[in-house]
Formats: structure tokens, C-alpha cells, sequence
């Protein structure tokens, strides 16, 4: 019976065997073809950010295109939480991470909460390089929702404004920039249905369905750096883009697959290595035709399989919000 057991088991691994390069080839010769998310559903992904500065989407999209890397610098910060102003910004200078995540240490609050969302995180910045010009309609869209429904308006400490068809929002301040808070599920009028295993970040969430400011951010520290708030903007024209130093925002990540261009893309994936990333990467497993499907962060993965599409498995990290309180209410 051992031996019978033992003959078994090789017989079933050598099937697995044959399985698993049968569906290599396959993969090399019909490579996945683009998932393209609804209007409705990027319109629920945008929810969280579309009422934020142009220029801080801008940071944020391309932040979000590096997963790994906003784990890296969230526990980064959580390390150096005796960094302040000047001596901050020429920490986070020093570190290798993509421009958008060094852009995101001005707003700490911002990028804990990517960073505790990270399947989230990790969907926005799939969308982005895949349905850039769907994504950037649906932020338009639900500022137009918002608007509507009475809760997007110029105030102290933001101006919106509207130039042809696209809602701009601006901060009214060159030195500190407020970021609303709200409900994302409430605020547009109609109820949302709530991203799965989306959790609100303090400081960023305000319960009912209005907008309110509390933390404000100082940018003066970090206006010497490439990566500072003056070197982003965001075109809304031509399908939309995030603009990095007067040009369009491309983002080398080797983590979020780009399916609109797979057979260029392909090359710079190993599936029998997980991926090839920055110097801050971590191992990553269970690639699929989006994202990766798991992400080992503090011995902890999770996989989340949302609307046919993996992404990086969401956890709860700590985080801290930074900022300081400023004027505004409720609107």
C-alpha cells in the first residue's frame, strides 16, 4: 500500500507537471487580454480621491502604480516619526522611491491610508495604466455628482472652478493644502456601495454626506525637491494624464502589469521569479492578469479576487496622520 501510495503521488505530480507547462506555453503564445473595469465601477474606485486637489490626484495615480513601494515608505515614516520640515524632506530625497510616493510623504495621512487599502491602492494604479482615459471620466463624473448634490463649492480653502466640461479643484493657499473629508460612499448624492474591504483612514473620513477641512498639509519644506507639490498638475484634456515637471507622468512600475501593450510588457516579467522591481521590492506571488494577487507584508498575505480582477490582498497597517488643524466646516 506505501509503495502503491508513493507510485500515486509521483504519477500525480508528473500530471501537474505537464499541466503547469501546458498552460506556460499557452500563456506565451495567447497572452491575457486587457479586463476593462465599468463606468461603475472605476466611478466606486475614484470615489475616495476625486474630490482632492488636481495636483494631489496627480501624486496619488502614479503613487498608486507602486503597491510595494507605498508599503516601504508608509512603515519608512512610521520609523522616522521624529522627522519634521526641512530635515524630512532631505530624508525622503535620499530614498529611492518613485517620485509620486516621495510626493505622497507630504501628506502623511494620505499615504496611510493607501497604504492600510492597499488592494484598493492597487487597483487604482492597475486602472490607471490600463484605462487611464475611463478613470480620469470617472473622477469628472463624480465631482460632477458632487457638485449636483451641493457638496463640492469654492471655500477658504479650496477654489473649484470649471474650464470647458472638466471641474477643477485648486487649493486657494501656496503654502498649505487642505484635504476634504468626507464620506466617499455618501457624498455624491445618490449612495455608493462600499469598496470591499475598504476601510476609512482618521483624519479623512467625515460620517454623512457632507465635506469638511480639518488637516492641512505645509508643502513649504518640500518645495525645493524635483518631487514637491509645485512640479505636479493634472491635464484633464486628451484622455487625462498626471503631469510630472511639465510633462506627462510615465510610470515604470514592474508591478502592476500593463495589459494594453502585454507582449512589450511581458519581458519584464519572470513567472518563475515573481517580479523584478525597485530595490525596495519585496516577493511577490500568484501573478494574474492584473495585478498580483498576493502581497507578504509583516508575514501577512492576503488575496482578494475583486470584480474578475486580482489585486495586492488588503491588510490594516498603522498609520499616523500628520498635519496640523485648520479653519473649515461642514459643507
Amino acid at each position: 500500500m506505501k509503495k502503491f501510495q508513493q507510485g500515486m503521488a509521483l504519477f500525480l505530480s508528473w500530471c501537474l507537471v505537464g499541466v503547469c507547462a501546458q498552460d506556460g506555453f499557452a500563456y506565451q503564445n495567447n497572452p491575457p487580454q486587457a479586463l476593462q473595469q465599468s463606468p461603475d465601477q472605476l466611478q466606486q474606485l475614484v470615489a475616495p480621491i476625486a474630490l482632492y486637489p488636481d495636483s494631489l490626484i496627480a501624486q496619488i495615480l502614479p503613487a498608486a502604480t507602486y503597491p510595494d513601494q507605498i508599503v516601504d515608505a508608509e512603515k519608512w515614516m512610521q520609523q522616522h516619526k521624529d522627522l519634521t520640515g526641512d530635515n524630512l524632506a532631505k530624508e525622503v530625497d535620499n530614498q529611492s522611491w518613485d517620485p509620486g510616493v516621495k510626493a505622497l510623504t507630504q501628506f502623511p495621512a494620505v499615504l496611510a491610508n493607501m497604504n492600510q487599502n492597499l488592494a484598493w491602492t492597487s487597483e487604482l494604479g492597475d486602472a490607471y495604466i490600463n484605462q487611464r482615459q475611463e478613470l480620469t471620466q470617472a473622477i469628472q463624473t463624480m465631482r460632477q455628482r458632487a457638485k449636483q448634490a451641493g457638496n463640492l463649492q469654492t471655500t477658504d480653502q479650496e477654489k473649484v472652478s470649471t474650464r470647458g466640461q472638466d471641474i477643477v479643484i485648486e487649493p486657494t493657499s501656496t503654502e498649505v493644502v487642505y484635504v476634504p473629508q468626507y464620506d466617499p460612499w455618501l457624498v455624491y448624492g445618490d449612495p455608493l456601495a462600499v469598496f470591499p474591504g475598504w476601510y476609512p483612514y482618521p483624519g479623512l473620513f467625515l460620517g454623512g454626506p457632507g465635506i469638511a477641512f480639518g488637516l492641512g498639509f505645509g508643502i513649504g519644506f518640500f518645495g525645493g525637491f524635483g518631487w514637491g507639490w509645485g512640479h505636479w498638475g493634472f491635464d484633464w484634456h486628451g484622455g487625462g494624464r498626471a503631469i510630472y515637471n511639465h510633462n506627462t507622468y510615465i510610470s515604470h512600475s514592474q508591478t502592476i502589469v500593463n495589459r494594453n501593450d502585454f507582449r512589450s510588457s511581458r519581458a519584464n516579467f519572470d513567472r518563475s521569479s515573481g517580479f523584478r522591481g525597485s530595490s525596495n521590492s519585496r516577493e511577490m506571488s500568484g501573478m494574474r492578469s492584473s495585478a498580483f494577487s498576493g502581497f507578504s507584508h509583516g508575514g501577512f498575505t492576503r488575496s482578494s479576487s475583486f470584480r474578475g480582477q486580482s489585486s495586492f490582498g488588503g491588510f490594516h497597517g498603522g498609520g499616523f496622520g500628520g498635519g496640523f488643524h485648520g479653519g473649515g466646516g461642514r459643507r
